[in-house]
């Protein structure tokens, strides 16, 4: 972890001399040891399923189109059958709701662990790691070779890493762009070397950031750049589960045989073997408390299991615990933040899957003619011209019939049967004639009923009104 050093003159009578601190620090290399254990193989898990999702879902197939595909050019995103419009904006707007309460509820369960096992930032992280460790050898090894002077060995060593983390870094990119322009045609543009500008730069741009977001900043994104790692111990509270050291069990440190009887001689648990702060991915000593750049990775805990499990002493000294549990005083999980952060996420979840799924792939919209309010034809009857705009916003073509409802002997002008292609917003114009005669009042509300012709059930509908003049008492 990177630490601000501070240059210190100590002031003297008359002499002026002030105090002046340096702001920049030289970023110390962190060199992440290799461990095995439980959370481990949960991390291996879970960052296996995030890339397998982000590699795979572009070129998943679905009605024989890109399953997942946003559509920039023709402002459409499609997920499997829903297509997704602009006027949509507000559903998208209500995910990020779900999944910020979602990311709090957790936060306050378990602290960081969208962090440690979810975030693509650490996913992809641990992913250099371990190409490092594969490249260059175990921690002690890359000390050791960054110490040495140039030769053959190491410049092959090097070379293969960041070879790999480029390569690493350009398929990511393909996988990130294949999500916007379809990846199936993607691929073969650039085997032949046939890219647009803005999928050229994307490309170099992904690539770039990958290898050095991943490869060279790492914990510095968390910890300086991630807003997260800010705030989220405002959410915290002493039921928390977060990563911990048992001070009271551990203290006093100290280096001891095995087979000895280490309490006797005034030692905790501990032996200061300094495991914990060689496997820590953002370089902290969890022994001195709970810090924000904490992660929550769990690697600190299986690092010291493993010691624990060799010395003969139980397993737990860093664990995942409660402040409670620490002071010895009971854990209350269900408690009234994290009820209510589990309700409102369910109510927002039932109502957003409802609207989802209900959600008709159809709008309609009514626009009265301006500048008058209506006209007569010739024979004294009384017209409203209207615009329909009718967006089809399924994956397929629709025929549409019109009809109106809420004035009774009206006489629709205009075709009643229009054809909608995928995605078009179309204009459609006609007209509303009705006998001055059969008018009880000036003004009327109707709605105009637009339903599918296939049978299939799409129907939407809009509200306007008729306007006429005032009936002769």
């Amino acid at each position: 972890m990177s630490n601000i050093p501070v240059k210190d003159v100590t002031p003297k009578k008359g002499s002026g001399a002030t105090e002046t601190y340096d702001l920049y620090a030289k970023r110390e290399e962190i060199y992440v040891k290799y461990t095995t254990g439980l959370f481990k193989n949960l991390r291996n898990i879970s960052s296996a399923i995030m890339l397998l999702m982000f590699y795979g879902f572009s070129w998943i197939q679905y009605d024989g189109k890109q399953a997942v595909l946003f559509d920039l050019p023709n402002r459409q995103f499609h997920v499997f059958n829903f297509t997704f419009w602009p006027q949509d904006f507000m559903l998208l707007s209500w995910l990020l709701i779900i999944l910020a309460f979602t990311l709090f509820f957790v936060t306050v369960f378990a602290g960081r662990l969208w962090c440690g096992y979810a975030c693509p930032q650490f996913v992809w992280t641990w992913l250099f790691i371990r190409i490092e460790q594969l490249t260059e050898g175990d921690r002690n090894a890359r000390m050791k070779l960054d110490k040495a002077p140039w030769s053959a060995n190491k410049v092959l060593r090097k070379l293969a890493k960041h070879l790999i983390w480029l390569a690493i870094g350009a398929v990511s990119a393909v996988a990130f762009v294949g999500y916007f322009s379809p990846v199936r045609e993607l691929v073969p543009n650039i085997l032949s070397f046939n890219l647009g500008p803005w999928e050229l730069w994307w490309l170099a741009f992904f690539t770039v950031g990958t290898y050095g977001a991943a490869g060279w900043l790492r914990e510095q994104v968390c910890i300086y750049m991630c807003p997260y790692a800010r705030f989220q111990s405002v959410m915290f509270d002493q039921d928390t589960l977060i990563i911990s050291y048992d001070e009271k069990r551990g203290e006093n440190r100290g280096a001891r045989k095995r087979h000895i009887d280490h309490k006797a001689e005034g030692l905790g648990d501990c032996i200061d073997c300094g495991h914990c702060v060689h496997v820590c991915p953002v370089g902290i000593d969890i022994r001195d408390g709970l810090q924000y750049e904490c992660v929550a990775c769990g690697a600190c805990v299986d690092a010291c299991d493993n010691i624990m499990e060799k010395m003969g002493y139980e397993k737990g000294l860093v664990r995942y615990t409660t402040e409670h549990e620490l002071n010895g005083k009971k854990t209350h999980i269900f408690r009234p933040r994290l009820i209510g952060y589990f309700v409102a996420i369910c109510a927002m979840f039932i109502a957003f899957s409802y609207v989802l799924f209900t959600r008709v792939p159809l709008e309609v919209d009514v626009i009265r003619e301006r500048g008058q309010l209506y006209s007569t034809t010739n024979d004294g009857l009384i017209r409203n011209t209207y615009t329909l705009k009718l967006a089809n916003k399924s994956q397929r073509d629709y025929q549409y019939e019109i009809r109106v409802e809420g004035l009774e002997d009206a006489i629709i002008k205009g075709d009643t049967l229009v054809n909608v292609a995928v995605g078009e917003l179309l204009d459609h114009n006609l007209s509303i004639i009705l006998d001055p005669r059969a008018m009880e009042r000036a003004n009327y509300e109707i709605d105009f009923i637009v339903t599918a012709t296939d049978g299939s059930g799409v129907e939407a509908e809009s509200e306007s009104r008729f306007i006429g003049p005032a009936p002769k008492r």
